[in-house]
């Protein structure tokens, strides 16, 4: 519940828009540098698509590379004027098809809005661009002792305003939570180029609907995110991490039941199960135990790491591990955090190919996801690797393919669906951060059913009565 705030149209702005009919990329010039302003053929092909596989992108009639909120809110005005699709995009990082581009569309790319604007130790907030990669802005809130806690794999590259369009997660979510949970406020251009602005700075407020939690995973569909409030954390010590391997993925499973349910809050527990293990070895020749059918990785950043670590490794034993293994140093364990961050690059080198799902499950339910995505590939004849930010129960079943060979990607599909059921089944959803784009909306209307998708559509009408925004997205 916070308050928004909503820009008044400019009197001129019909007005402009009725005498100038000129065409599309005359008129995004005419406000425009005429570098931000892309129309090579080569160069929009690039911009077409993110990270996803058998997702459709079409053809964009131009890329649009603004620097600041003026030159969006121009974007958007020529965009409503002549009823021309807009797509927004970040780093194009995304793996569900959120960015692709739709025929005929402006690609909005706002890497170059990449500003840290402030930050603020006394009030722990920082305020950034869209443009900011998560990376960066991690190092440059460290400099003054303060922690930005969401971490995608993909954080070296991933963009701040990507991270809230998709409301992405990370390693650490099992401690410190995901993205929505650090957006107080943003700044949002909407179809119409109208500037909106939403939530606060300080640290509570419940002023009318949540209108940022609202833009918080939306996917560019309601309005362009031109800036954001970002909530702060005192930088934690230095993480340690155990390493503690078993014979199977259900005896992982129990163990992260016991850590969670005796109290634990561990900064990092995450699974990897054989696959994955060899996958990563073969790229990287990181030294994995490939015995093992599973590796959990447990990390915490407490006052006293060592403790708590003995105290998980001694459950771990108890559900089975084969061998448990702490890390002595910093450098030791961010060694195994590099092997997980491997993971989703290590699988796709396996066949060349991969679709990865992102289902999420209850923690007490994770042991019979696991077993479920087993049978699946064996069904198939497929290989899926299976990591997952175990405690939270937020799995990624990458199912590996070669997409060169019709019948193998016609299961590799077949396979992704019946994941995707199963994870419905299991009492979980479809998209736990990865987000819904192109690739699930046919499963976002089973997850929340006729008025829920009814609902969700006549938010998008209010603010986005023409449909330009990121059209053929979610639903």
């Amino acid at each position: 519940m916070i308050m928004s705030r909503i820009e008044a149209p400019r009197d001129d702005d019909a007005a402009d828009d009725r005498a100038d009919t000129g065409p599309l990329v005359g008129r995004l010039r005419a406000g425009l540098p005429h570098d931000a302003v892309l129309t090579d053929p080569d160069v929009l092909a690039s911009y077409a698509h993110d990270m996803a596989g058998f997702c459709p992108a079409g053809a964009p009639a131009a890329v649009v590379l603004p620097r600041t909120v003026e030159q969006v809110q121009h974007v958007m005005r020529t965009a409503t004027a002549l009823r021309v699709p807009v797509v927004p995009q970040g780093a194009r990082t995304g793996l569900s098809g959120a960015a692709n581009a739709t025929d005929g569309c402006v690609v909005l790319s706002l890497v170059r809005m990449d500003r840290i604007l402030e930050i603020s130790p006394v009030d722990r907030i920082a305020v950034v661009e869209p443009g900011v990669v998560n990376a960066v802005l991690s190092r440059a809130v460290g400099e003054h002792g303060l922690h930005y806690p969401p971490d995608p794999s993909s954080w070296e590259s991933c963009t701040i305003g990507g991270n809230i369009g998709t409301a992405s997660g990370g390693l650490c979510c099992v401690k410190y939570g995901v993205t929505a949970e650090y957006v107080l406020g943003l700044d949002v251009v909407l179809a119409d180029g109208r500037l909106m602005s939403t939530g606060r700075r300080t640290a509570k407020g419940v002023a009318g609907y949540d209108m940022t939690r609202l833009f918080v995973g939306s996917e560019g569909t309601l309005g362009v995110v031109v800036r954001a409030v970002l909530a702060l954390r005192p930088a934690p010590p230095r993480q340690l991490v155990l390493a503690a391997e078993f014979a199977s993925a259900a005896a992982a499973c129990d163990a992260v039941c016991r850590i969670m349910e005796g109290g634990h809050v561990p900064s990092l527990l995450e699974l990897m199960d054989r696959t994955t293990v060899k996958a990563v070895n073969d790229l990287a020749r990181m030294g994995l135990p490939e015995t093992t059918e599973a590796l959990l990785l447990a990390a915490f950043d407490t006052a006293d790491p060592a403790a708590d670590l003995a105290a998980v490794g001694a459950l771990c034993e108890a559900a089975g591990a084969t061998a448990v293994v702490p890390a002595d140093d910093p450098a030791e364990s961010e060694l195994l955090l590099q092997a997980r961050r491997l993971a989703l690059p290590a699988l796709e080198a396996v066949r060349g190919a991969t679709m990865i799902d992102d289902v999420c499950v209850p923690r007490s339910r994770l042991g019979e996801m696991l077993s479920g995505v087993e049978r699946i590939a064996a069904r198939h004849g497929l290989t899926i690797g299976l990591c997952a930010h175990a405690g939270d129960g937020n799995t990624h079943p990458t199912v590996c393919f070669d997409a060169s060979d019709p019948g193998e990607s016609g299961r590799a599909r077949e396979s992704f669906d019946e994941i995707m059921a199963l994870g419905l089944e299991l009492g979980g959803t479809i998209t736990g951060e990865h987000g819904v784009g192109v690739l699930k909306k046919e499963w976002l209307a089973r997850e929340i059913g006729p008025v829920g998708l009814e609902m969700q559509r006549a938010v998008k009408r209010a603010l986005d009565p023409l449909g330009i925004l990121n059209p053929g997205k979610l639903f």
